[in-house]
Formats: structure tokens, sequence, C-alpha cells
């Protein structure tokens, strides 16, 4: 595979299990993330978001219409970035993850995406494909950086 390469949750989590059930506490420690789309001009946008890892996809669910689901359908990469939250203890570290993702029409998918979540309906769903999963932490006096890509080994850079 090439770095452009992409993997969903799934395939992400049978290479990595370890980093995958870290990163899967980390989003799942709050309700509330930050999901990063390009804009028309190409600029960034920032909003909130709540995610699901369900049936091995990460899934974006979105209100009909908003502003980061419009962006998405338009161009698909995006950057979701776990809520940090209160402090700067971070438990289990800063985990970020780059992708594109993929608006689902599929009635079979978005049926068993609303009997586990309950959305308010209408809304916008899409599924992931990771590009990149990253974890930051401090262990003792180093900052460490854990980086996964589709069919790389995973990298590991102590900066002291």
């Amino acid at each position: 595979m090439t770095p452009s390469a992409t993997a969903n949750w799934a395939d992400f989590a049978t290479a990595e299990p370890a980093l995958a059930a870290t990163v899967e506490a980390r989003f799942g420690a709050y309700t509330h993330h930050t999901l990063a789309t390009l804009r028309k001009d190409g600029s960034p946008r920032t909003t909130g978001l709540e995610v699901r890892f369900l049936s091995g996809e990460l899934w974006l669910g979105m209100m009909p219409g908003s502003l980061k689901a419009l962006d998405l359908r338009r161009d698909a990469r995006f950057a979701l970035q776990a809520n940090p939250g209160d402090g700067t203890g971070m438990g289990g570290g800063d985990v970020r993850i780059g992708g594109r993702a993929v608006e689902v029409e599929d009635a079979e998918a978005r049926a068993g995406y609303v009997k586990e979540v309950k959305p308010p309906e209408p809304f916008h769903l899409f599924r992931t494909e990771l590009t990149e999963v990253v974890r930051t932490y401090v262990e003792g006096e180093n900052l460490v950086v854990q980086i996964w890509q589709p069919g790389e080994p995973l990298r590991t850079v102590r900066r002291a």
C-alpha cells in the first residue's frame, strides 16, 4: 500500500489493536470532539461532533444541511481530534485521526446505525476511510508520538 491508501476502523484495529483500543477509549471518554473540514475556499473549518465506533467502522453523523456535511460532500478530507478533557492530564494521550469521509446512502447500513444510535432524523451519515491515526503522550521526560498509516508499520518517535 502507498501512503495515500486508506483503511476502515476494523483494518486499523486488526493492524494495531492496542493503539486502536487507546484511541477508542479517548474518544469514548467524552461525547463531543472536534472535526476539521475544508471550506469552499480551502480554508479550514472546525466544528463539534459526536462519533461512533460500530460494526468495524468509525461513523460521523450530522444534522441535515450542516456546513460540515456540505464540506465533506465537496471535499471528503477531514481531521478528527479527540476532546482532551479537563486540565492537562489527557489520560491516554492526545489522539487524532485523518482520512476521508464517505457519505452512506445504503438503506441497510443507515438502518443499522439508526438502530444503535437513534439519531434525530433526517441526518447525514458518513463512514470513514483512515489515512492516519496519531497518538501523542508524555512518558517520563519524553514526548512520544505514535503514527499509524495504512500498509505501514507503526512509527514511534520520542523527543526529550
